[in-house]
């Protein structure tokens, strides 16, 4: 999130998910790009991947949704919805991180 803020790259945010992955040993299993923008289609600019140099700018809303893929295990991938502020980014999205245990 301290990432996704006014005058960062949209790479900046695709490196520092990347940059977290990998120092918990998954890097070489998020194979995609980080996330896309959000508006009135489902998949828009700005597209959040390593390429892209367009710069955020305070109110663009992005989602961060970076995806682990274990081969022969399967994989998670966590959407956050998430406005560009000056100071950081907010998500908008409220579901707890906490473990949760269903049955």
């Amino acid at each position: 999130m301290a990432a996704a803020r006014a005058g960062v790259p949209c790479a900046g945010v695709d490196a520092a998910a990347r940059r977290i992955i990998a120092e918990g040993g998954y890097g070489e299993f998020f194979v995609h790009r980080v996330g896309h923008g959000l508006g009135l289609e489902g998949h828009e600019d700005p597209s959040m991947h390593g390429n892209n140099l367009t710069l955020l700018e305070a109110g663009m809303t992005f989602t961060v949704e970076p995806g682990i893929y274990l081969p022969g295990k399967g994989g998670v991938r966590i959407e956050d919805d998430v406005v560009a502020r000056v100071h950081g980014g907010e998500s908008l999205s409220t579901l707890t991180r906490d473990l949760q245990v269903i049955g």
